[in-house]
């Protein structure tokens, strides 16, 4: 199997088992209508003598056993297929709050963890989960229909604006899982990625207390940086503070530079980051972040402070 397809969580386990029953019990009906089909020929073909061969005007246990068969194949399937969603999918009015809460805008990922110490964790298009552990986590849209998918942790499911839905999110072993939006959301569908990071239970619940740890004071460059942010208004779209919940249109920037990704398909380089703030049509057309025309020492400054926010 595909290694980008191999199965981490025992919800896609499931799902890839009932993948190959159905498989399976595909190739035995082409295999047998293959066969049937083979044996007509051969048998019912016509002989050199030009006889007409025996002429059969039916036959009801004939009739009965391809009737039979078949709704036996398919009521199997039927049950298998609810067993494996019984396991897999979870419950849409859950009795608890979700563990996570994954929202998908045009074209970036936000997620947020209720259930952080002192203060709700933000992030963007990199999604951090304990191993081993089974996560609720609520799916939802921002703007348009969305759809979540890491393909080796959790099921595809719709994120649809004013409906969210639940999955389970779920990894057997520590690692980067790849994922992305499998609904055509705009013109930037195809870079609305995300990474799923499985770790250890005590380096994730490090990783969600240092989230909710506010950054330290910049200083240099860095500081004029922030300054910068302050006067262009950067913080009505983008939240540099881990006590700022604020449903915005941008990414969190909360310690941005600990971050692999710079808005979800690009690496988080101190170069990627001066071509976003100089030039953000540049790198994904359509995003909604103006060209705030700034010189060559202003981009340097910003780009300083997003450095100093690790």
């Amino acid at each position: 199997m595909t290694p980008w397809l191999t199965p981490h969580s025992p919800q896609v386990q499931a799902i890839a088992t009932l993948f190959t029953q159905f498989l399976v019990v595909a190739a035995v009906v082409f295999l047998s209508v293959c066969g049937l089909i083979t044996y007509c020929v051969v048998r019912y073909r016509a002989r050199q003598s030009g006889e007409e061969p025996p002429q059969h005007a039916g036959s009801r246990g004939l009739e009965v056993t391809w009737t039979v068969i078949p709704l036996l194949i398919v009521l199997v399937l039927f049950v298998l297929t609810l067993r494996t969603m019984a396991f897999v999918d979870a419950p849409q009015n859950p009795a608890r709050d979700p563990d996570l809460v994954i929202t998908g805008h045009q074209w970036w990922w936000e997620a947020r963890y209720p259930g952080a110490p002192v203060t709700p964790a933000i992030t963007a298009n990199e999604i951090h989960i304990p191993v081993g552990r089974r996560l609720l986590a609520r799916i939802e849209s921002a703007d348009v229909i969305h759809d979540f998918w890491a393909p080796q942790l959790a099921r595809k499911i719709d994120a649809i604006p004013g409906r969210p839905s639940y999955i389970w999110l779920q990894a057997d072993a520590p690692g980067t899982y790849e994922g992305t939006c499998s609904e055509f959301c705009g013109m930037q569908h195809a870079g609305m990625h995300f990474r799923v990071i499985a770790e250890p239970e005590p380096a994730f619940m490090a990783w969600l207390e240092h989230q909710a740890a506010p950054p330290s004071p910049p200083t240099g460059l860095a500081a004029e940086g922030a300054s910068l942010f302050i006067e262009r208004k950067c913080g009505d779209c983008h939240a540099v503070s881990p006590a700022d919940t604020r449903s915005l249109i941008g990414p969190p920037l909360t310690h941005v530079a600990g971050r692999k990704l710079l808005s979800g398909d690009r690496p988080l380089t101190a170069q990627n980051l001066a071509l976003w703030i100089t030039s953000p049509q540049a790198i994904k057309p359509g995003n909604r972040m103006p060209n705030q025309q700034l010189s060559a020492a202003e981009v340097q400054a910003l780009t300083a402070y997003m450095e100093a926010l690790p």
